[in-house]
């Protein structure tokens, strides 16, 4: 081949590679989406009371990594109410094609299996505040609820993992004790109050063994509102109280409105719990620093 016919012919492969490419570059800019999908009780789907407008811890985990994900789409399947019977077996929420939110999660997942990065839940507050909501914490209905919360949480959690594989991060969470504002009442409430403390440690430790045995990272959010921690300190208009008492009051209605969901402040704790496992390798949190069935016995007394 001549020198010329060699140059001519390079040049004309190089005009091909350029249209080519040229012609490519719009349909690779269209990358597929990817989903964080949430579920949960009414923390996840975002209720508050009369008058305030909806928030979400889960929203605002979107918001966060959705900044460095602009194709990432939130799905969520929370419900207000829901009990962790109710997330296996339906009866609270509906969804089309779905018998329970743990079923509709699991066929949007699997039907989207490689494109879910994030899959977060919460579940078990509903289960078990009514146990401990009385004048006195009922300890037949901690066990029996307990129980019930560690098996569907495990369904929950390995429905999930079946469905998704390890494309996706895990993250459950424990919950805040808003049974601590009766502290505020003075008297035998500040006894009761101190004693949730305890129902709550267990609570956290069923969850976090839960996940963990079935590959569920845990945010600690017991812990991130200082559940155990009775240090006094000043909460405004009120005085000298103990700093998880303080949190409560300030991070969710309870000692304004008597309601246990998390204001805008608190929803922004939980989110900001959630996110360092989400985002990183680390492992799921920890069973707090009561942790053990031993916290039955300061329950009981």
């Amino acid at each position: 081949m001549q020198p010329r016919r060699v140059r001519s012919a390079i040049l004309t492969a190089a005009l091909v590679v350029v249209g080519a490419a040229l012609v490519a570059s719009p349909a690779a800019a269209e990358q597929p989406a990817t989903y964080y999908v949430s579920m949960g009780d009414s923390l996840a789907a975002g209720y508050q009371p009369a008058g305030n407008a909806r928030i979400s811890y889960t929203d605002k985990i979107y918001a966060a990594l959705k900044a460095g994900e602009p194709g990432l789409v939130h799905i969520n399947f929370g419900c207000d109410g829901e009990t962790s019977v109710t997330m296996v077996n339906g009866g609270k929420c509906t969804y089309e094609g779905a018998a329970s939110q743990l079923d509709a999660a699991a066929q949007f997942v699997g039907a989207h299996r490689g494109e879910v990065k994030y899959v977060t839940n919460n579940i078990g507050a509903n289960d078990i505040y009514r146990c401990v909501s009385g004048s006195t914490p009922d300890i037949g209905c901690i066990v029996t609820n307990l129980a019930a919360i560690q098996s569907n949480l495990a369904t929950v959690d390995s429905g999930l993992r079946d469905a998704g594989g390890n494309d996706a991060v895990y993250v459950g969470m424990t919950y805040y004790n808003p049974m601590l504002a009766s502290w505020l009442k003075g008297g035998t409430s500040r006894v009761i109050a101190a004693g949730t403390t305890a129902a709550n440690n267990i609570l956290t430790q069923t969850i976090a063994l839960t996940n963990s045995a079935n590959g569920w990272k845990t945010a600690d959010v017991s812990e991130a509102f200082s559940n155990n921690d009775f240090t006094q300190v000043d909460l405004p208009g009120v005085g000298a109280v103990p700093k998880n008492v303080a949190q409560v009051c300030t991070w969710t209605w309870m000692c304004k409105l008597g309601d246990i969901h998390a204001n805008d402040a608190g929803h922004q704790v939980i989110a900001d719990t959630f996110l360092p496992l989400l985002t990183t390798d680390a492992p799921g949190g920890a069973a707090g620093s009561l942790g053990s069935f031993g916290a039955l016995g300061a329950l009981v007394g």
